[in-house]
């Protein structure tokens, strides 16, 4: 199986910024822990802080599913949104945060509708958990 992890906005600033709620990794360290936990599959991993971009990389995908982590993008993205529900691919939506308990803007998701499922809070954890729901 091949999975496809995009990162969106900030994310790249995973163990650097609000380490109470994103933890002290950085993304490259949770990326090394999904690559090990699916050694048998096969794992890509994007982040792009442009919105563009992320909608480019989901139109050229060639995967089995997409576990999508589009940051601040959820909430407001509907290129983003326009992107998944014009490709085949199934994308899951994840949030290493418990959105609906933090700020109240973060409690919409605009591409949600159009994904699969969604994961949230569980920290890094929520990759795995996303991935792994392509097995069911």
């Amino acid at each position: 199986m091949k999975l496809l992890f995009i990162n969106g906005v900030n994310l790249n600033m995973t163990g650097i910024r609000e380490k109470g709620v994103y933890g002290v990794q950085t993304l490259e360290e949770i990326n090394a822990e999904i690559a090990a936990h699916f050694k048998d599959d096969e794992c890509e991993f994007y982040q792009s802080n442009c919105e563009g971009d992320i909608c480019t990389k989901l139109q050229n995908a060639k995967c089995d599913g997409i576990i999508l982590n589009a940051g601040a993008f959820t909430h407001y993205s509907y290129a983003i949104r326009d992107a998944i529900a014009a490709i085949q691919i199934p994308v899951v939506e994840v949030h290493m945060s418990n959105v609906h308990s933090r700020e109240e803007f973060r409690h919409t998701s605009v591409i949600s509708a159009v994904c699969r499922g969604v994961i949230a809070g569980f920290g890094k954890n929520s990759y795995i958990l996303a991935g792994e729901s392509f097995k069911l």
